[in-house]
Order: structure tokens, then sequence, then C-alpha cells
């Protein structure tokens, strides 16, 4: 089902070619880093230890009417940051730990053929920098999930400080877990995969207030899945839908410092029975390319 995805990426390729003539693309990064430290020193009464905490974050967009029936819509977040920590007893710096980490990428083909709804295609691929689930073992770009989708799309609001998409269709998905050790005794590995599909909805909006000074980004997905590699009589917890719900506040003090509350829920049945909820609050650097 993966070549699915391959297929949609080759169209992305073709499909470039075709545009040179065309409108620019649209380009839009915003980025930003957060830094919070604390010390003391080795005589400090109190009990208090040194911490370094460090997140970066990044959103990108590039879009473009590749030519009149289709247009090209690329997002790309990145996101890590780690905690260090200091021995409260030596003073000593201890290793440091992972406090986020996201690698996710999508391109949406919307077929723009003026009806009251447009047929999409889209490829997305979600990952992380670095997998330390295995304490033996540190694991790269690991695990990885595509998901390939189609079906119609429709854009609710399209003004210059306001956006609103939904996407509705069928979604196809592969799950990739490289390295994974199966024997502790002869420290074997082996990659697991496993893939599902059904139906898929996605909606996002945006907008700025205050003078474009607080942007307020939303995005949900749900996913219903029909059939499942991973299927068990004695357990259909893969049928219930899957929930992402991403919601983030940017507030601009000035033209290079802000504000940052990013909110994520999440659910699945199948790790967790109860819903799983994210928070970060954040002040640091941004950098914005409009």
């Amino acid at each position: 089902m993966r070549n699915l995805f391959i297929v949609a990426v080759a169209v992305l390729v073709i499909a470039m070619p075709l545009s040179i003539l065309a409108e620019p693309w649209t380009i839009a990064v915003d980025a930003n880093l957060t830094l919070t430290q604390n010390a003391y020193s080795n005589n400090w009464v109190g009990g208090e230890v040194g911490a370094l905490s460090w997140t970066f974050n990044s959103n990108s967009l590039a879009e473009k009417q590749l030519y009149a029936k289709v247009h090209n819509k690329n997002t790309l977040k990145l996101s890590f940051g780690q905690t260090h920590n200091q021995d409260k007893e030596t003073k000593a710096w201890a290793k440091p730990m992972k406090s986020t980490d996201l690698i996710d990428f999508e391109s949406v083909l919307r077929f723009t053929l003026g009806g009251f709804v447009d047929p999409f295609a889209s490829g997305r691929v979600e990952t992380q920098f670095l997998d330390i689930s295995d304490t033996l073992k540190n694991r790269f770009l690991n695990p990885v999930t595509f998901t390939e989708s189609f079906g119609v799309a429709k854009v609710l609001i399209k003004e210059e400080k306001r956006e609103w998409t939904a996407r509705f269709g069928a979604g196809l998905r592969q799950h990739l877990n490289r390295d994974m050790l199966v024997d502790t005794l002869t420290n074997e590995r082996e990659t697991q995969t496993s893939n599902d599909g059904g139906l898929v909805f996605d909606t996002g909006f945006k907008t700025s207030m205050a003078q474009e000074r607080i942007t307020y980004t939303s995005k949900l997905t749900v996913f219903r899945a029909l059939f499942s590699s991973e299927s068990d009589d004695n357990n259909n917890d893969w049928k219930s839908p899957d929930v992402n719900w991403e919601n983030t506040f940017t507030a601009n003090i000035t033209k290079y410092l802000m504000v940052n509350l990013y909110m994520q829920l999440l659910y699945d049945k199948e790790v967790d029975l109860g819903g799983r909820f994210k928070q970060t609050l954040s002040l640091g650097l941004t950098y914005k390319l409009n």
C-alpha cells in the first residue's frame, strides 16, 4: 500500500516542471527557539538544582496553483527539545532527556474543477528525529507512519487573515518500526510493519487577531479504521476512531520575541483507553519568512 504514497510523490515530481511558467510559490516559514536556564553554586542551601531546557519549533508552508485545475499545498512541522538536569548531591549534569520530538510532512493535491467540492489526493509522513524507547539502542527517524488519502475537499474560508479548509475521504496507513528488539538473550531485532485503512476527516483553521500580533492555528484529524492487519477477534480496539487535535496560539511581543502556547489532544484506544493531553507554554525568539 505504500506504493500509493510513492505514486503521489511521483505525480508531484512530474507536475513541478509543468508549472515553471505559472505563478510563483507562496512560501512561509515560522520558526522559534525557546530557552530556560538556571544554575546554583556548590554551596547553595535549599535543595534546588540547575536545569537547562530548550525547544525548537518550525512550521513551513509552500503552496502554488500548479496550473488551472491543480493546486498543491505542502506543510512541514518540525519540533525538537531537550531538558538537562543537575544532580542534587553531586551537582553533575545528567544526560539530556528529550522533551518534544516531531517531524510531520504533508503534501496535498487539490483539483480545482469549480464544483461545490474539489477532489483531492494527499500523502503524509509522520516520524521523529530520535527514538529512545529502546534503552539499548537509539534509532533515528523511527517509527514512521505513512498516510495516503483521497476524497473531496472544501475551502470554507479563504481570506487574507483567515483560512478554513476541510477534507473527507478514504485513507490508508502504513506503520514501520525498525530494529525492534524481539529477543533479549540473543539481541535479535526485526523490522515490524502493519497497515490499516478506513475513513479520514481533516480540517484546519488559521486566523490572525490584534493587528496580526496573535495567530491561532487549529488542526483536527480523525481516522476510523475499517480493516487492519493487526485485527484480532478478541480485541477490536483498532476499530475505534483515532483523534489528533492540535491548537497553537502565538503572540508576537516584538518582531523577534514571541509567546507560544501549544495544546494537543490525542485519542488512540490501542495505546490508552483515555485521551492523552500535551501542553507547552514558551517564551523565546522567533523568525518569520513570508
